[in-house]
């Protein structure tokens, strides 16, 4: 009588939680561009990236907690690639600011085809409260290198404030003040309304770089907040190509982990 092989132990893989956090927000980032924010529950999640619901809520509480994490991750990415900007020696005030600006201009132009989705349902009125998280979440990874650079200009005399991290808060609270105009350039579908949203958000957004101007006590046209264009860009940015599917439309599961 020939004996059956013993069973084979499952091999349980365990990875580091930052690992395994980043792994699901891929995932999730990857449901969220290709079937849509509203199109995509939990249980897709769970289901795409092969794990437990125990699992997942150990990191999300919820859909919504996935997506501040998501706007989190990317302000966090973006600080990363705006670090030699910060360090250069070579820079004074005005010129980093203004570098500090443009490099942030291009890393959204750049993750536009990715964010703007994304953003979409959160500068929905149901979701109001999920963009002030986020907005407070944002607001305290940026404020630390802007009063960096407003206490440099203080010193150089180049920027006149008595309160650089005061300042750079109330800058970048300007950009909270613009939700109702985004959320209405977002909304826009012909071209008519993307047009007229468009220049609505950039005369706005000019708007703001003259009000900086004058909260650091400079002359009217030293802050360069916005270029030509880049509203529009970022407005009609669709999401590419995501990595192929199996047949049948369904993600490809991954190997179930615990």
């Amino acid at each position: 009588m020939i004996e059956k092989a013993a069973e084979q132990p499952r091999i349980r893989i365990v990875k580091a939680p930052e690992q395994r956090r980043g792994e699901l927000l891929d995932c999730a980032q990857e449901l969220f561009l290709r079937r849509g924010y509203d199109n995509t529950t939990i249980n897709d999640v769970i289901a795409a990236a092969g794990v437990s619901k125990g699992a997942l809520y150990h990191y999300f509480t919820s859909k919504e907690a996935m997506l501040e994490a998501l706007a989190e991750r990317f302000a966090g990415r973006s600080l990363e690639q705006l670090a030699d900007v910060m360090e250069d020696p070579a820079l004074e005030a005005l010129a980093r600011l203004n570098a500090f600006l443009a490099r942030s201009r291009q890393l959204r132009r750049e993750a536009a085809p990715t964010i703007r989705p994304l953003f979409g349902a959160i500068f929905r009125p149901e979701n109001i409260v999920l963009y002030h998280r986020i907005q407070s979440a944002a607001m305290a990874m940026m404020t630390p290198p802007l009063a960096r650079i407003i206490t440099q200009g203080v010193a150089e005399g180049i920027f006149h404030t008595p309160d650089p991290a005061g300042t750079a808060e109330m800058i970048l609270q300007l950009g909270a003040a613009a939700y109702g105009v985004i959320a209405r350039a977002l909304a826009a579908t012909s071209k008519h309304e993307i047009d007229e949203a468009a220049d609505t958000l950039e005369d706005l957004l000019k708007l703001h770089g003259i009000a900086i101007d004058r909260i650091l006590c400079l002359p009217e046209g030293s802050v360069r907040l916005v270029e030509r264009g880049f509203v529009r860009a970022i407005m009609t940015a669709h999401p590419g190509a995501t990595r192929k599917e199996k047949k049948g439309g369904r993600p490809a599961r991954r190997q179930r982990t615990d």
